[in-house]
């Protein structure tokens, strides 16, 4: 009997304090930053309103995709920006496209012009610098007047 009593105190020999282990945390815990202080602001948005005079290269809208479609005269780079092809003024304007409205920019030569253009009637504006290529008639834009210094 005394064997066995013994076998039982073997048994939990591991109980005592110096056989615990315990195991602990061998780098310090840190602390995480919330929001991380953001980034700059990309400048984006409308650069040119409704009825500005643009020259060509000059940036109209700067966006993140296509909200705002190229319409007459306008390009489109890589980055979605829109910037004007001829010289004119800016138009806003809305047509359907497959079913849906769209966003449009539009550059006209003259402040009176409306967009969307009626192309039945007057056909597609082709300007090449203040010349027009169509043979309709197309009002003249006039040429840049040098400035005094």
């Amino acid at each position: 009997m005394f064997g066995l009593v013994r076998t039982v105190v073997n048994a939990f020999e591991w109980t005592k304090p110096g056989f615990i282990q315990i195991r602990t945390a061998t780098k310090r815990a840190a602390g995480s930053a919330r929001n991380h202080g953001g980034s700059p602001g990309k400048r984006l948005g409308l650069k040119k309103f409704s009825d500005q005079e643009v020259h060509p290269g000059c940036i109209i809208v700067r966006q993140r995709g296509t909200k705002f479609h190229p319409g007459q005269h306008v390009g489109i780079g890589r980055d979605h920006t829109l910037y004007a092809l001829t010289p004119g003024y800016v138009r806003f304007y809305t047509a359907l496209f497959r079913g849906k409205p769209r966003k449009y920019v539009g550059l006209v030569a003259t402040r009176g012009e409306v967009l969307p253009r009626n192309e039945s009637e007057f056909g597609k504006s082709r300007f090449f610098g203040a010349m027009e290529l169509t043979g309709n008639p197309e009002p003249q834009i006039d040429p840049p007047q040098p400035q005094a210094q």
